[in-house]
């Protein structure tokens, strides 16, 4: 009994050295410190890294900065940065790189004209430390990123162009130091400047050349086996910061390019990016914000007058800064008081790479201990205002555009519910695929799989055996947050079973599979796709995926004059800019110029940025001179029309087969709107 005691007294000696130990009283602050802040309305970040205070070698000592510790910080921290590349809507970047790059000056700049003269004349450093501390002012980290992750707000303009920025600055702020470093070591030499560049053009043009291409072929050659997906990202991140690292530039650079990177082959409502969040958000993420609260010393704020004078003003003048970049941000692109509390919200918080700057200068000699212990100051204080900032800016953000959506789009999108016949298992995977990237996330519907089995006497143990075969690919679609129920209905004729069962749970969307070859008697007794044409009035996505979703380059969407003016035109187009916005690929658009304006007018009014390359088109007799430019990772999508609709024409009917014919190996969507 005793020899246990002892054991046990020894297990729980301050600080704890068990990893099992140490790994398990990290779970439970993760799980405990948001839900109990929660109750008192206070964002659960701050909880993480008061947490992390009052267990670290400042507070109780419970736990110490060890290897283990280190290692999952980093990794955490290193996840924000990547998540953060790979949700960065590349469309809206793209549009907005001007506002990016304006951003990125100003929350380089202001902070550090307004902490130079601050540190170099008020608090008597001298030029070196000066420079170097206010350089530390223009630094910020996503540490409340995964604040508007989780409420959903990562594709608004004001994040976009924040996330845009904090690249930016960050990377200029790196190079600064190392210039500031070289000076301070005589070391401004040719030799300097050219190693710098070489190795900063190499590391790019592999992380944006070669990265992408092993992706493309990985995600292809293992396209059934998931998990590995996961793996291979993981590597692809840790690698890249570790040759940021060898390039000069920081582990955190690396990461956020890696996520660049990968972005376009991961889309955002897939399985692989729900995993990716999912654990990022769940241990790595969490596990990093504690380990900010243990680089805290609150005993500093005891330790005389000066450490509080300095704490003090750094903390002010960094705050100020950042707030004025937003301020002026907001003033020139007319953005909302939401978008500029968003804004100062997610560049105001003060971690890694400011402690990254001090810690190379304090151990270079430039700066003292009194900056080292305010600096830490300045990070609780900045990681406290900025989550508080983010959590109701997000809010106000998310209040402002559902005061901008009207009620019928808000009741279209609550109540969407998409319908999938399957006939046979071929190309399912696909299907379910485009099925999750395209339906919204709003929606109460789960995502409908039917199979209609034959009135035989074998049909209950048909619908069982077919529940059975659809099962691994229902558990894929749950994987990505997306809901899916399999129906089974019995019927003599597919096309029937098709109609009515999307009546009955009222579908706004059927997504069918290409028509396989039918026989001499299908002909004869009547085409089952016609049927369904005739039987339903829904939008109608045909659809034959050659290659993963994942693997596309462009989407040629070809529109015949007068589809502006049909029902189902906003659903078509909303689920085709939503599929181009997912997989980040441009729109070659073909039509004419009013249906162009009427694409123009929708893309305005419901807030998607669209991707557009416009190419005027009518001479629906020479069809297949749109065609010469469509290669193999191209997918065409056609618009067509039901016979009596407004934008029906004769040579409509022929396209699909003739789309069949000479593209057997493109991807194709044929459209029949409501």
């Amino acid at each position: 009994m005793d020899t246990i005691i002892n054991q046990l007294i020894e297990e729980f000696q301050l600080p704890l050295h068990n990893p099992v130990l140490i790994f398990s009283l990290i779970l439970f602050i993760i799980l405990l410190a948001p839900l109990v802040l929660h109750r008192i309305r206070i964002p659960g970040i701050i909880g993480l890294i008061v947490s992390g205070i009052i267990i670290g070698p400042a507070g109780l000592n419970i736990l110490e900065k060890s290897l283990f510790v280190d290692v999952f910080s980093t990794i955490g921290l290193l996840y924000i940065m990547f998540i953060a590349g790979l949700e960065l809507d590349l469309n809206e970047f793209k549009a907005n790189r001007n506002k990016s790059l304006l951003f990125g000056f100003l929350t380089f700049t202001i902070p550090i004209s307004i902490g130079f003269p601050v540190c170099y004349y008020i608090l008597g450093f001298d030029f070196n430390a000066s420079l170097l501390t206010s350089s530390m002012f223009a630094t910020h980290t996503l540490v409340t990123y995964p604040i508007v992750s989780r409420l959903g707000i990562t594709k608004n303009i004001a994040v976009a162009v924040t996330v845009g920025g904090t690249i930016l600055t960050d990377t200029a702020v790196l190079v600064l130091l190392a210039v500031i470093l070289g000076s301070h070591e005589g070391g401004l030499t040719l030799d300097f400047w050219m190693r710098l560049g070489i190795s900063m053009v190499l590391f790019s043009a592999f992380m944006f050349l070669v990265i992408p291409r092993i992706a493309k072929w990985f995600f292809r050659k293992l396209e059934s086996e998931k998990h590995s997906h996961y793996i291979f990202v993981l590597s692809v991140v840790f690698f890249s910061a570790f040759l940021a690292e060898l390039a000069g530039l920081e582990s955190i650079i690396g990461a956020f390019m890696a996520g660049l990177a990968l972005n376009k082959l991961i889309p955002h409502s897939s399985a692989l990016m729900n995993r990716i969040g999912f654990i990022g958000n769940s241990l790595f993420i969490p596990f990093f914000l504690i380990s900010v609260g243990m680089i805290v010393d609150v005993s500093v704020i005891l330790s005389g007058p000066m450490a509080l004078i300095i704490a003090g003003t750094l903390t002010f003048a960094a705050i100020f800064g950042k707030w004025m970049a937003a301020w002026i941000t907001q003033i020139v692109f007319k953005f909302t008081k939401g978008q500029r509390q968003l804004i100062f919200g997610l560049s105001s918080a003060h971690a890694a790479a400011t402690l990254a700057v001090i810690l190379v200068g304090y151990k270079a000699g430039i700066l003292d201990a009194n900056i080292l212990n305010g600096t830490v100051i300045l990070i609780l204080v900045t990681c406290v205002i900025a989550s508080f900032a983010t959590e109701s800016a997000s809010k106000m953000v998310i209040r402002n555009t559902e005061d901008d959506e009207s009620l019928h789009l808000a009741y279209r999108v609550h109540k969407e519910n998409i319908l999938i016949p399957i006939a046979n298992l071929i190309n399912i995977d696909k299907v379910l695929d485009f099925a999750v990237l395209i339906k919204e996330k709003k929606s109460v519907n789960p995502l409908s799989i039917l199979t209609v089995v034959p009135n035989t006497k074998e049909a209950e143990k048909t619908i069982i055996k077919a529940k059975e075969g659809l099962e691994s690919y229902i558990n894929e679609t749950t994987a990505s947050d997306t809901q899916a129920t399999v129906m089974a209905t019995i019927d003599y004729n597919a096309a029937s079973g098709i109609s009515r069962t999307a009546r009955e749970i009222m579908a706004d969307i059927i997504l069918l599979g290409w028509p396989q070859k039918t026989g001499f008697l299908d002909k004869l007794i009547g085409d089952k796709m016609e049927s369904i044409l005739q039987n339903t009035e829904k939008t109608l996505f045909i659809c034959d995926f050659v290659i993963p979703l994942v693997n596309h380059k462009k989407l040629v969407l070809i529109v015949p004059p007068n589809a502006e003016l049909e029902e189902g035109f906003r659903i078509w187009l909303h689920k085709i800019a939503k599929l181009s916005l997912e997989l980040s690929i441009p729109i070659e658009l073909h039509c004419t110029e009013e249906t162009r304006d009427a694409i123009l007018k929708f893309s305005k009014e419901d807030k998607v940025t669209l991707n557009l390359n416009y190419s005027h088109f009518n001479d629906w007799e020479n069809f297949l001179a749109l065609t010469q430019n469509i290669g193999d990772t191209d997918c065409i999508i056609l618009v067509s029309s039901r016979r009596g609709y407004v934008s029906h024409f004769g040579q409509l009917e022929r396209l699909p087969l003739k789309l069949e014919r000479l593209f057997p190996k493109v991807s194709k969507i044929v459209i029949y709107p409501q």
